[in-house]
């Protein structure tokens, strides 16, 4: 049985006048293959939801947003307190990825959202946090 998760997490649907959203892929062997993913990851011990939003979206994706809507924060697992909060960022500025050791096979791509929609549809993100997160997105600009 796997461990439940201890720190609070961050996820973003960037995503820019065109539409495209900012779209990560890599390799997890113990999941059996490549998946997508969006830009996102734990809190750091002295940094909230916000602050972890835009350190992760600038390290994973190279991007700063100018605006921001929280879509809301949900339970990862029943047997944690631990929470995801997911954001929407727009007014976007380009810049470079600053991985760590262990996201050097991340790839970054821009996908229309409808796409990323479809791919999440099928099954293609590894965590559940990127679909709602993207629902979620699509509804609010949508609205």
């Amino acid at each position: 049985m796997s461990e439940a998760p201890t720190r609070d997490a961050s996820v973003i649907v960037a995503i820019d006048d065109a539409r495209k959203v900012a779209i990560l892929s890599a390799h997890f062997p113990r999941h059996g293959g490549d998946y997508l993913f969006l830009p996102g990851g734990r809190r750091e011990s002295d940094e909230g939801a916000s602050a972890c939003a835009r350190r992760e979206l600038k390290e994973e994706a190279g991007v700063t947003a100018d605006r921001w809507k929280h879509l809301g924060s949900y339970a990862m697992t029943v047997a944690s307190i631990a929470r995801v909060d997911l954001f929407l960022a727009q007014d976007l500025a380009l810049g470079q990825q600053q991985l760590t050791d262990t996201e050097q096979d991340f790839k970054l791509e821009w996908w229309p959202l409808h796409d990323a929609i479809t791919a999440a549809e099928q099954g293609r993100f590894l965590l559940p946090a990127g679909p709602l997160a993207l629902l979620l997105a699509e509804r609010t600009i949508d609205g």
